[in-house]
This record gives structure tokens, C-alpha cells and sequence, in this order.
């Protein structure tokens, strides 16, 4: 279904409920919970997540045909419809072979780097997302979820300087989306978000057939590191990508004794030792550790367990060149809530809410934290260390657009009305949230290491744009950057319309400020804004750094967009120094190519 930029955190919802070898035996509890037996059931469901038997083969297959039965027979899989609106939201089936573009506007700059503008994102298997519906209630999957598709524009050079470029898809082939492809239906039950009792009995169902929770997606990311090529999202480890060819050749898996969880959907590349800094969160102790894997991609250097006292959803860990700064926000995951009838997923809204900054190889007694207002962050733009104080630049929301509303009933109808809500402004002193609640806005925090002193600027870009996924230089990560690169909210969004599109790209200038009044507090930053026609929108935006650039914005801007009007789907690159100019080439695709979540330039010499 849907891209959306709070997922961006994808996904995100997605923490490591894996377990092999499940006992096949389900004992029947009453629909719906009674108080009776919720305290029984917090144990039993702890305990089954944490036993493993050795089960025979024949038995294992006898339950499993048991089982399949039992789901055929209860189970009814229903298509989540969409919008007219939200059409670009569908799946789409894979091309095979590249095809050749060969319409392009403007000229492709001839310094612009050869290599493949990659980009991930939803594409749901067997026509769109699923619900479920059986005597136990409903069950869906989140907007967020279906299996990842890459999309990739190659662009190579000629003797003689002439362009060529290909495009391609390709669905990322881990171990589940082989497995329901091999079925030709689906297999998995949705196990996030509807009625309680539905989501607890689709995690045990799922568990005894599969042996784990729910479906790998694989649909938030892309990522190098020690020049092999990953597909990633929150749910599992990332699959190895052929980058050329797009298969999917296997899971990057560590020695069990390494590291036995998934790890987060945007990894950190830590600066001067190009060693890759990781986080992975669970539903039970340790709820959140830490990992720093070797620059060469083969080993576990350092790990340590944070001491979480929560499962806190954390989409993105930032590195400075000393540190590591983790995100403890109160986006939280909680099998005990599930089990007592309430929301597996939920966005505290009186939560605690604290940023922590740690030495790159410190443990949990090392971490220095600052407590902040309860907000929600999914991805972090850059941060660095200037004197005593560590800066932190984020896109904050008051609020979350994960999970959404609770209700199962007409949930789309719901989805808007909650987001519509969440959207109004509101003038009294009551606890609903501001206009900006759901859409983020840039925010800077500046940490005193020394004092413990927090600077907190909540909006620096102003309230004319919601803005999300934000990309800088990536030579400049971890150093004092001045710009950064965001997608634009469409503005006819805040109406509510359920699933968010970007309608352009702003250009923030950090080092130059715009001010309205003479009042500090309404001080701004420079924004340059690059819109896109009406009903074109873009995703997975990544920049391009000239081969031989000086200054940091040598470079370009290269993003999908998607014509509504026309439904075309176009690569459009923009000189990022003369943003707000035309841009410089814009190469229609031959097929059309949903929205999606990240993407990346992955320069190639072969």
C-alpha cells in the first residue's frame, strides 16, 4: 500500500519476534478476553515465546496440514481497498529484463557520476494488502507493510560520452516472499494492528506454521558497506543484493553469539574508521542493543545491551565522530498492552522522552541522557559535535502516524478521520495535539556534554511546510553540515486523506537565517523549495555529489516522481546548487513505479 514518511519507520513496527520450533499445540481461550484469564495469558504467551522443542519431522508436517486447515477453514483474506487518490499506492508485477529509457528531457550532466539510482519500497504480493477476518475479529496489515520491491535506474556511458540508461525492478526475494510464492496465496495472518484477540492468535498461528511472527519485508532501504549492496527493513537482517542484477542472494547473518536480532533500517557509517554502527530492538529484555560491525563487513567489533526499561521504536541512530546518539522515544511496543485488549503498538503521549549520547564503544553505564519533550522522531538529518555540546537536527512530530487509529471498522474512513483530527488546530489548553502534531517539522537540539544544559529549537524551517525523509552530503555525516535536503508534504494532505504524498523538495541552509520579526523566537533558516507540478510527487530523494566537488552542495538532487494527471512516472535530477531552477534532466520510465521509502545513488566502476 502506502509510502508514507512516518515509516518510515517502517516500519519500524517490525521488532524480532522470531522463534524456531514452536510446540504445536494451542490451547482455545474465550473471545474476547476475560479478566480471568489476561493474567494467565501475560505468562503463557512470555513463556511460549521462549521455549523450543525438538519436534519430529512426520509430527511437524501432520500439525502443519492441521494447521493450514484449521486457517482455510476459519480465515477469510480480504483486500484493503484504496482510494482513487491513492492509486500510485498499488503493487505493481515485475518488468524481467532491464528495459532502455530512452526519453529524456534536458541533458544528463556529462560529470555525473555512472552508477544506479536505487530505491526500496512496499509492493504488496497477490494484488495489495490483506485483512483478515474470522470469529476472533480482524486483523490488517499496516500501511507500511508489503514486500520490498527495488527500483532501479542504471545510468552508463558510451564511447564517445553518450548516455545509456536502464530500468528495472525487482521484488527482494527473502525467505518468506519465496515461501508464499511458492504457495500462489497468502500464508502469513497480519499480526500488527486490529482486534487483540485476532493479533494474538495470528502471532501464535504464524509461529506454529513458520516458525516466526510475521512476513521478512524488506522494504524500508538500501545501504552499502565493504562494497556489498543490502536490502533492509526493521523485521530481520538485511539480504545481500546482486546490484546489477537485483537478485536477492541471501541474509548477512552474523554468528548467533554476534548478533541475533534485525537491526535498524538506516545503519551509520561511523566517521574515520568506516566501521558500521547498528541498533536492533525486541518485544522482550533486552528490549535495545547496540552493535558496531568491522569495516569489512566481517565481524562484530562491540555490542552492548542499553538497559531499556521499554520497547521503544527506534527507526535511526545518529553518530557524531566520538559518539553514538540514541533516540528513546515514546513509540512503543508492548505484548502485555496487547494481551490486556490494547494496542501492540501505541504513541504514548505523557511518555518520557530522552535523547542519549554515548562514547562509540561505550555500554549502558556510559551514556550520558537528556530528558526532552515527549515527541516523535524517526529520522534523524545529521548530527555533530561543536565545543561541549553534541547537535542533534531531526524531523519532530508531536504525535505518530504509526500505528494509527485502533479501530478495525472501515479503517481507512477511520484513518483519515484520525489523521483529520490530529491535523485541526486547537486554541484551548486541552491535551489534543496542534496542527503540527502528526507532520514533522525540523528541530535542532543542542546537548551540553559538560553542563548537562539542553537548547531545543522545536521548528527552524517554519509552519508554511510539514517536511520528512531528509538527506545531506553523506561526506558530511557526523560533521557540522550546512545543508540538508527534505521531501515536502503535500499541503492538501493535512486534510486528511490517509496516506501521505511529498509534492516537492526544500533546501534548508542551516548557517543562514531568515528573519520575520524582530522577536529571536521567530527567527527561521533559509528554505529554497523546488515544487513539483500539481499531482506529481516524489519518493526515495537521495543526493549526488559531483566526482570532483569543492564546495558541499556540488551536486545533485535525483528523485522519483509520479505524474497523477497522466500516470507517469518520471527520474528527475536537480543541480543542487541552482535548486530552484528547472531541473537539469527528467527521464521518463517505461513502467510505473509506486511510491516507496529510501533510496540511494551507488556509484559503479563495473
Amino acid at each position: 500500500m502506502a509510502a508514507n514518511s512516518y515509516a518510515l519507520l517502517q516500519v519500524v513496527t517490525k521488532c524480532s519476534l522470531q522463534r524456531p520450533s514452536l510446540p504445536p499445540k494451542l490451547e482455545h481461550s474465550k473471545n474476547p478476553l476475560s479478566s480471568t484469564f489476561k493474567p494467565i495469558l501475560l505468562k503463557e504467551v512470555d513463556h511460549f515465546l521462549n521455549i523450543s522443542l525438538d519436534v519430529p519431522k512426520a509430527i511437524k508436517d501432520t500439525s502443519f496440514n492441521l494447521l493450514e486447515a484449521f486457517v482455510d477453514f476459519i480465515y477469510e483474506f480480504v483486500d484493503q481497498p484504496l482510494l482513487p487518490c491513492q492509486s500510485n499506492f498499488a503493487p505493481v508485477e515485475e518488468i524481467g529484463e532491464a528495459t532502455t529509457v530512452e526519453i529524456v528531457e534536458g541533458k544528463i550532466p556529462d560529470d555525473f557520476p555512472e552508477g544506479v539510482y536505487i530505491r526500496n519500497g512496499p509492493n504488496p504480493l497477490f494484488g495489495g494488502l490483506k485483512s483478515t477476518r474470522s470469529i476472533f475479529g480482524e486483523s490488517r496489515h499496516m500501511w507500511v507493510e508489503g514486500e520490498g520491491m527495488l527500483h532501479a535506474l542504471y545510468l552508463n556511458k558510451e564511447n564517445g560520452g553518450k548516455w545509456k540508461t536502464f530500468y528495472k525492478n525487482k521484488h527482494v526475494q527473502t525467505d518468506s516472499y519465496n515461501m508464499e510464492k511458492d504457495r500462489n496465496k497468502p500464508g502469513f495472518l497480519p499480526a500488527i494492528q486490529g482486534d487483540s484477540p485476532a493479533i494474538l492468535l495470528s502471532y501464535l498461528l504464524n509461529v506454529l506454521r513458520f516458525g516466526v511472527i510475521d512476513k521478512y519485508l524488506s522494504n524500508t532501504n538500501v545501504f552499502e558497506h565493504a562494497n556489498k549492496y543490502y536490502s533492509i527493513a526493521e523485521n530481520h537482517m538485511p539480504q545481500e543484493i546482486d546490484i546489477h542484477s537485483l537478485q536477492t542472494q541471501g541474509n548477512w547473518n552474523f554468528p548467533s553469539e554476534s548478533w541475533n536480532r534485525p537491526f535498524t533500517s538506516h545503519p551509520k557509517k561511523a566517521p574515520g574508521t568506516g566501521e558500521l554502527v547498528i541498533i536492533g530492538i525486541d518485544a522482550k529484555k533486552p528490549y535495545f542493543e547496540l552493535g558496531v560491525i568491522s569495516a569489512d563487513g566481517k565481524k562484530m567489533v562491540h555490542k552492548a545491551d542499553l538497559m531499556f526499561d521499554r520497547c521503544a521504536v527506534c527507526h535511526e541512530i545518529g553518530v557524531s565522530q566520538r559518539y553514538n546518539v540514541i533516540m528513546n522515544f515514546p513509540l512503543t511496543i508492548d505484548i502485555s498492552r496487547l494481551v490486556l485488549g490494547g494496542q501492540l503498538m501505541k504513541f504514548e503521549k505523557d511518555g518520557y522522552a530522552r535523547i542519549g549520547i554515548m562514547p562509540r564503544y561505550g555500554d549502558a553505564n556510559s551514556i550520558k541522557w537528556f530528558e526532552v519533550d515527549p515527541c516523535c522522531v524517526f529520522h534523524i538529518i545529521n548530527c555533530f559535535e561543536h565545543n561541549d555540546e553534541v547537535v542533534v537536527r531531526a524531523c519532530r512530530a508531536r504525535q505518530s502516524v504509526i500505528p494509527g487509529p485502533s479501530s478495525s471498522v472501515n479503517h481507512l474512513e477511520k484513518l483519515s478521520k484520525w489523521i483529520k483530527r490530529e491535523t485541526s488546530s486547537i486554541d484551548d489548553d486541552s491535551d489534543e495535539f496542534t496542527k503540527e502534531s502528526t507532520f514533522p517539522r525540523v528541530c535542532e537540539w543542542r546537548l551540553n556534554m559538560k553542563t548537562g544544559e539542553i537548547k531545543e529549537k522545536k521548528n527552524l524551517s517554519g509552519d508554511e511546510f510539514a517536511m520528512e525523509f531528509p538527506i545531506i552530503n553523506e561526506k558530511f555525516s557526523g560533521f557540522r553540515n550546512k545543508f540538508a535536503y527534505l521531501q515536502v508534504v503535500e499541503s492538501t494532505e493535512l486534510s486528511g486523506s490517509g496516506f501521505t504524498r511529498f509534492g516537492g523538495l526544500v533546501k534548508l541552509h542551516f548557517e543562514e537565517k531568515k528573519t520575520f520579526n524582530m522577536d529571536e523566537e521567530d527567527e527561521l533558516i533559509k528554505a529554497e523549495y523546488h515544487m513539483f507540478p500539481k499531482n506529481t510527487f516524489c519518493s526515495g530523494t537521495s543526493f549526488v555529489p559531483k566526482p570532483e566537488g569543492i564546495d558541499e552542495d556540488d551536486g545533485w538532487i535525483i528523485t522519483f516522481t509520479h505524474n497523477e494527471n497522466e500516470n507517469i512516472s518520471q527520474v528527475c535530477i536537480i543541480d543542487a546548487k541552482k535548486f530552484t531552477k528547472e531541473p537539469v534532466a527528467i527521464i521518463t520510465i517505461s513502467s510505473r513505479v509506486p511510491y516507496g521509502f529510501h533510496g540511494a545513488f551507488m556509484p559503479l566502476t563495473s
